[in-house]
């Protein structure tokens, strides 16, 4: 790869989004935009970033990684027009953090020689200092710094892990499974309830039993050292993959999908598996 000039790129790339966002010559949908209308693209671009890594594409993980940075320039651009910050503040801020969190790199010879810090307590000093600037109580729960912004599935993931670091949690993975059976006993409850008796409440009991369900899967996989959202990922592919090769030999009959009964489908969902899976 040749060196290139990065500074010049970033720049280049600040002042494109100053231009969208132009008052008077910017982009009509780029100058109606807010924090809050463009954060689900935010979200959005880094889960495509993560399935160009799962792909093992890396022209996307390029492309990927590139609709991410513009997302961190949009929101600084939005900030810089409210006088909050810019993007200098931006860099300059995780730029000392990092050099924070790693005095083992960073630090005195004292510091290198002591080795890697531990990270949960650096950060609760850093909690203290900003609840002390900000004259504001601290949080100090074992929970404290777990933002709700991150996605249910990673959210949950990561309430299980601050909970186990002081000793919450179960001892291994075959409690986490009871506990999924025991879960999925009582969804089935609440079903059969809103059967008999069909209204907002017992609604929101199968709502409710289905959200332990899915806290418990969760907390299995992490037991199970695996993520769960990758286990997902996967799972979405497979299905794909076995739904696209049974469309097609469906259509490869003149037949159509919809007109098959739960039977028949069924029997081509077997044939599917069994086809997908020689070839994987």
């Amino acid at each position: 790869m040749k060196n290139k000039n990065t500074m010049g790129d970033v720049q280049a790339l600040l002042v494109i989004m100053q231009r969208l966002r132009d008052p008077v010559h910017g982009c009509p949908w780029d100058q109606q935009q807010s924090f809050e209308t463009i954060a689900p693209y935010t979200v959005e671009e880094a889960h495509e970033v993560a399935d160009a890594i799962q792909r093992n594409n890396m022209p996307d993980l390029r492309d990927e990684l590139g609709d991410l940075l513009l997302q961190v320039v949009y929101h600084s651009q939005m900030a810089a027009e409210i006088e909050a910050f810019c993007f200098a503040d931006v860099v300059a801020a995780i730029s000392a953090k990092m050099r924070r969190r790693h005095p083992h790199v960073f630090g005195s010879e004292s510091e290198l020689a002591a080795g890697k810090p531990d990270w949960e307590q650096m950060k609760v000093a850093e909690r203290q200092l900003q609840s002390d600037a900000d004259n504001s109580v601290a949080d100090d729960s074992a929970l404290a710094a777990i933002s709700i912004g991150q996605g249910p599935w990673l959210v949950a993931h990561k309430l299980q892990k601050k909970a186990s670091k002081v000793s919450f949690d179960w001892p291994d993975a075959k409690g986490v499974l009871l506990k999924v059976h025991e879960e999925l006993a009582e969804i089935e409850e609440a079903m059969l309830a809103f059967e008999e008796a069909p209204n907002a409440d017992s609604e929101a009991a199968i709502e409710d039993e289905l959200g332990d369900v899915l806290f418990s899967i969760i907390n299995l996989a992490r037991h199970l050292k695996l993520d769960s959202g990758n286990a997902l990922q996967k799972a979405n592919r497979k299905f794909e993959t076995r739904f696209r090769f049974m469309e097609k030999e469906i259509k490869a009959q003149a037949l159509e999908i919809s007109a098959l009964s739960v039977e028949q489908l069924e029997q081509r969902w077997q044939e599917a598996k069994r086809e997908t899976q020689k070839s994987s």
